[in-house]
């Protein structure tokens, strides 16, 4: 399965989350980082769900970009 992973640049550094996977978060200083923390951060949400019973429940989000001209 292939999860939607939402990254964005905040004040101090960057931020990740996964809209299917409600509490899977990262923050990272650098792109690096945080795209590393945000791996590990769902490997370890899954693990967690699967040692607790939960249901790992196939992805529905998904993104898109829009073209705008100013």
């Amino acid at each position: 399965m292939k999860y939607l992973i939402v990254f964005e640049k905040t004040e101090t550094g960057y931020s990740a989350y996964l809209p299917d996977l409600p509490g899977c978060v990262a923050t990272g200083r650098t792109k690096e980082e945080v795209e590393k923390n945000i791996r590990d951060a769902i490997d370890l949400h899954i693990e967690g769900m699967i040692a607790d019973g939960q249901p790992l429940t196939p992805p529905e989000s998904f993104a898109d970009y829009k073209e705008v001209t100013v």
